[in-house]
């Protein structure tokens, strides 16, 4: 998340009540819609009332107010105006980051383009999660504010789009611009509903796959590659350390603008998964078969299998005596661990640099004595290096919001 800009400052307007009576205390106007941003931040993120963290928030809803001013001025009674809330998934490899920059290929800026061919006029998107370049997204969300402009009668306004019609037609021009990005859903929201600080939380997810040889290609720039294996109890036990309310001031990169260092982990682990990419050998297929029913009597032929994540393609034969052998043209699966980080909000790079920690841990490059020491010398100097960006997935941003 980028950082804060400093708050304007603030004009006051007097009143004077005739006949002597008190003056009315004095209104600030200038703030009146950065206090209400933060009254969402305090209630609906479910973070301790601590003076740092408190003003961390304040001045990133006076950054967000002044981002809000910079959106194109509408006339809001028009009926053809619809905000609508966008969750978009996208494959990060070859943009910029999320957000828009200049003469650079970004999430936000095809998506924008997508709009424009569709409404026939540029709108602005805001996103709710700002990832960095490679960085993946199983659901972002952003928000737009969109005119329907009649295209016989040019200037005649008519009643907004469906969800269902957004959503078709923006990913017919997605398509056309190397389809890495598609819409999953639209929703319908007020004209005040802002996608990033209506948020609850978010959820990312970061896959590590263990394992000697090389990835195969199907796994490129989708997965952190680690050649050595991986204690995962270690890896467990470490999360514990982390997780909570705590300074995370030595997972915060350089660059870093908010206030606070202080953040809330709402959840923090790490599971053994079975590859995406996992195709069932074939004991995992005779092993599906052996314990299928027959006349309501489930038949058991065969030995125990592995673990999915455990087995690898060239012990996927069984001999004669029972033993796993290789066989000429499969490759090994690798095991597939995945970290998952749920918070309110992150700190710039947070989630990298914890997964870094965690991956030494699991090599037993470090121990947890040293996860704790390293979380109390609030200084990123003291972290292991960031994991890429490549294994980082943005899972999910949760609102509460109407069926």
């Amino acid at each position: 998340m980028n950082g804060d800009r400093s708050s304007p400052p603030s004009s006051l307007c007097m009143s004077v009540s005739p006949n002597n009576s008190p003056p009315e205390k004095p209104e600030d106007l200038s703030s009146e819609r950065p206090h209400k941003i933060l009254k969402l931040n305090q209630e609906e993120c479910h973070i301790d009332e601590e003076e740092e963290e408190k003003r961390d928030e304040e001045q990133e809803a006076i950054q967000e107010t002044d981002i809000i001013s910079t959106e194109p001025q509408m006339n809001r009674s028009n009926h053809g105006i619809q905000r609508y809330l966008i969750a978009i998934e996208y494959i990060g490899t070859r943009f910029a980051g999320a957000q828009q920059q200049s003469n650079q290929r970004t999430v936000v800026g095809v998506l924008q383009e997508a709009f424009r061919k569709f409404v026939g006029q540029p709108v602005s998107i805001f996103c709710s999660s700002r990832t960095d370049s490679g960085v993946h997204a199983l659901s972002n969300v952003c928000h737009v504010d969109v005119e329907r402009i009649s295209k016989r009668k040019p200037g005649e306004t008519l009643p907004p789009h469906e969800p269902a019609v957004v959503k078709k037609a923006v990913n017919h021009f997605l398509q056309k611009n190397e389809g890495d990005v598609m819409v999953i859903d639209v929703r319908c929201v007020p004209s005040d509903f802002h996608s990033r600080y209506k948020a609850k939380e978010r959820t990312y997810f970061y896959r590590i796959l263990s394992g000697s040889d090389p990835l195969t290609t199907f796994e490129k720039d989708r997965a952190w590659h680690v050649t050595e294996k991986l204690d995962l109890l270690s890896m467990q036990k470490a999360c514990q350390v982390l997780v909570g309310r705590h300074d995370f001031s030595s997972f915060r990169a350089a660059g870093c603008q908010a206030n606070s260092p202080i953040r809330t982990m709402d959840e923090l682990n790490v599971t053994e998964v079975a590859s995406p990419m996992h195709f069932p050998s074939v004991k995992e297929r005779e092993q599906s078969i052996y314990n299928g029913e027959s006349s309501g009597n489930c038949v058991k032929l065969g030995p125990e299998v592995p673990h999915a994540s455990t087995l690898s393609y060239e012990e996927s034969i069984n001999s004669s005596n029972g033993e796993l052998t290789p066989v000429f043209g499969m490759r090994k699966h690798h095991r597939c661990f995945v970290v998952t980080a749920r918070a309110c909000s992150f700190l710039y790079h947070q989630v990298r640099l914890l997964v870094g920690v965690l991956k030494a841990v699991g090599t037993g490059e470090i121990t947890v004595n040293d996860v704790e020491r390293i979380l109390n010398a609030k200084s990123v100097a003291a972290a292991k290096p960031m994991a890429p960006a490549c294994g980082l997935y943005l899972g999910q941003v949760r609102y509460d919001l109407p069926p």
